[in-house]
């Protein structure tokens, strides 16, 4: 296992994930449900599947388009989406 890209992930992830709506959404079904392991485990388990899609979709599409083109087509959609933000269009 190469621990540096674990780490690495793992503390991108984490630290992205930090006061997003998800975990707003996990604080509020906790505090309206009173079983905080129900919800912990409903939503750990939707977190893992949805990072499974993700490295399978990658994997996929990193079979047939090079990973330089995937990192730029990446950088030009979130410029893209940043820009049309800004100017308040999306």
């Amino acid at each position: 296992m190469d621990w540096r890209l674990f780490a690495t992930t793992f503390g991108t992830l984490f630290l992205a994930e930090l006061g997003d709506k998800t975990q707003l959404a996990c604080i509020l079904m906790t505090a309206k449900t009173q079983k905080p392991l129900t919800v912990f485990l409903g939503s750990a388990l939707a977190l893992v599947l949805v990072s499974l899609l993700g490295v399978l979709f990658a994997s996929f599409i990193c079979r047939y388009i090079p990973a330089d083109l995937v990192k730029k087509l990446a950088a030009v959609a979130f410029v893209g989406i940043g820009a049309l933000m800004f100017f308040d269009k999306l």
